[in-house]
């Protein structure tokens, strides 16, 4: 098998740079004068668009929630994309000797930029409430296959597929190469590099693989199959084949994430210090980095009641320490698993997480066991999540029906009763002139049912809850 390329996986070039006849990607064209490498400009790109402004309404794990402190989507991005930035620096400058980058391309700048990038961005797909909205939209999409003859009439069983296992991963790929920026087919005119990295599952929806670590979930919908094919004719990868850096995205997202959401559930008075130093006791079963962290836990808890302090302080505070331990622990561990794995990375050929791999796995796994138990099925979650999953079949229901009833079913801008008409107009301009764009080859029902994935999926919970409520005042079903 082929060994990567650094220059490849570090491409800077973008898919404008590359089509309409415009030179080929070995051509050199003098450039104006630039502060920011191209990689940074992509960080720059995601940092001010629209989507990312979106995520500080939206699920991490706890929807519509009126506490100030606890995470909301974009705090867990942007903690994603501070793991993932300061994991690319210690690759760069602490293990010269094993990952040797060329000097053609410039990694010191780069490499924390495009995993700084991609961690901001790897959640801008998602729908509103987070996983359940995704569940939402597979469910009505299936009880809709089940209930109307020939509802995925002129699709193919792949182009059906898209919707029945509909994945925000796909969404944000779709997102960032389609849907912003209208004046051509490119949306943000992202660089190779970030395309590339930024698939966790390269992959499409009828060719996943529980077995399989790339291939669990998919990536790109058929509408952006073109586009996934391109990136990995640029940057030497193929399908089914991950972009190294995507594996440090991917172990940052999980450090967060089984760290922080039981810092966020203590702030809501789920758990609390005591249960989480209990359970994690009882299942290190002689782990020493559990031993560890543990340890460091209760000397600070210990330390932290000599002070004149509440109980609610004392667990807070407490826990602030825990989450600086746990994290250090991780993101040290998956370092290391990275640069013990760095071969059969450059060579396509490492399978599983990089935490797994780690000496950190067990301290991860039993965070992950402990949220479950404690957190993810508490009946307070689960009373919003059962909402999110309502509130989203309901919308779904009203812009269907706008969607598709119209006097010349041939043309998605058909002319529409007044009450569908007005549903309709509360579908983002910019969807609706994606769905009909001259770009666009899909068949018709696919073109129909994607503009209302897009719609749903650009929403805030706040925004969902509130369309719904006008929608229905107005008479909608």
């Amino acid at each position: 098998m082929t060994r990567f390329s650094w220059e490849k996986l570090l491409l800077d070039k973008r898919r404008k740079d590359t089509a309409g006849g415009k030179p080929p990607v070995d051509v050199q064209l003098p450039k104006k004068a630039e502060h920011r490498t191209e990689i940074e400009r992509d960080f720059d790109r995601i940092l001010f668009s629209t989507p990312v402004r979106r995520l500080q309404d939206k699920t991490q794990v706890f929807p519509l929630e009126a506490h100030d402190s606890v995470r909301t989507r974009l705090t867990h991005s942007h903690e994603v994309a501070n793991l993932a930035r300061s994991f690319g620096t210690a690759l760069v400058y602490l293990y010269p000797e094993k990952i040797q980058f060329p000097s053609s391309v410039n990694a010191q700048r780069d490499l924390p930029a495009l995993l700084g990038a991609i961690g901001l961005a790897h959640d801008l797909g998602n729908p509103p409430f987070g996983h359940q909205g995704e569940a939402a939209i597979r469910s009505w999409m299936a009880s809709k296959s089940k209930s109307v003859q020939n509802f995925f009439s002129g699709l193919n069983e792949a182009q059906k597929t898209d919707f029945l296992r509909f994945e925000g991963n796909a969404q944000a790929f779709r997102l960032l190469t389609r849907l912003q920026i209208v004046n051509d087919d490119f949306g943000l005119n992202m660089t190779y590099a970030f395309l590339a990295a930024l698939m966790k599952y390269p992959s499409p929806s009828d060719r996943i693989s529980k077995d399989n670590q790339a291939r669990k979930k998919f990536n790109f919908f058929q509408s952006e199959a073109d586009i996934a094919q391109d990136v990995w004719s640029f940057t030497g990868l193929a399908e089914g084949i991950r972009h190294p850096l995507t594996y440090v995205m991917e172990a940052c997202d999980d450090i967060a994430y089984s760290v922080v959401d039981i810092e966020d559930a203590a702030k809501k008075g789920l758990v609390n210090f005591n249960s989480l130093v209990g359970f994690l006791t009882h299942t290190a079963d002689g782990d020493a980095v559990i031993a560890e962290v543990v340890k460091a836990a209760k000397e600070k808890h210990e330390e932290f009641r000599q002070v004149d302090l509440s109980a609610a302080e004392l667990d807070d505070i407490t826990l602030q320490m825990f989450r600086v331990a746990a994290i250090g622990k991780m993101i040290r561990a998956a370092t290391d698993a990275f640069v013990a794995n760095y071969d059969d990375l450059m060579l396509g050929k490492f399978e599983g997480e990089l935490l797994a791999a780690s000496d950190a796995a067990p301290l991860w796994k039993a965070l992950k066991a402990f949220a479950k138990s404690h957190i993810y099925n508490h009946r307070q979650v689960l009373e919003i999540e059962l909402q999110g999953h309502q509130t989203i079949h309901g919308l779904m229901d009203i812009l269907w029906s706008a969607i598709s009833e119209r006097e010349k079913p041939e043309e998605i801008d058909s002319r529409r009763p007044p009450l569908s008409s007005y549903v309709y107009s509360r579908i983002s301009e910019n969807y609706r002139r994606v769905a009909t764009s001259k770009y666009n080859g899909m068949p018709l029902r696919y073109r129909e049912l994607q503009l209302m994935t897009d719609m749903v999926s650009g929403m805030t919970d706040t925004f969902a809850v509130s369309l719904l409520e006008d929608l229905r005042q107005r008479g909608a079903a």
